[in-house]
C-alpha cells in the first residue's frame, strides 16, 4: 500500500509564494512520473505539472514561469514552488504519483488535497 501526503497550503496574498510539499509511502519500488493537479470551487480538476523520473517536467500553460516542480527521490518527495501566485490560482491542489511497488504493480496514487487560498 502507497500512500501519499500532501502539506503546506495555505492562504496567500496575490503576488506572494506558497511552497506544496507531497511526500510518498509505503511499499515503494520505485517512483515514475509525479504530479500536481488543482481543483478550484466549481471546477474540474486540471493539470498543473509533471516530473518524471529522469527530471523532465511539464507545466500547464497557465503556471510556466510561475511554478517549479522538484523532486527528492531519497525522500520519495515532489514539490511545487508557486510564485506571484494569482487569485485564479485558489483551489484543492492534489498530488499525485505512478508508483511501482516490491511486488511490481504499478499504479496511480492521489494524496488527499491541500487548500491554497490567494486573496486579492
Amino acid at each position: 500500500q502507497v500512500q501519499l501526503v500532501e502539506s503546506g497550503g495555505g492562504l496567500v496574498q496575490a503576488g506572494g509564494s506558497l511552497r506544496l510539499s507531497c511526500k510518498a509511502s509505503g511499499s515503494i519500488f520505485s517512483i515514475n512520473a509525479m504530479d500536481w493537479y488543482r481543483q478550484a470551487p466549481g471546477k474540474e480538476r486540471e493539470f498543473i505539472a509533471r516530473i518524471f523520473s529522469g527530471g523532465r517536467t511539464d507545466y500547464a500553460d497557465s503556471v510556466k514561469g510561475r511554478f517549479t516542480i522538484s523532486r527528492d527521490d531519497a525522500k520519495n518527495t515532489v514539490y511545487l514552488q508557486m510564485n506571484s501566485l494569482k487569485p485564479e490560482d485558489t483551489g484543492v491542489y492534489y498530488c499525485s504519483s505512478d508508483v511501482t511497488s516490491y511486488a511490481r504493480s504499478r499504479f496511480v496514487v492521489w494524496g488527499q488535497g491541500t487548500q491554497v487560498t490567494v486573496s486579492s
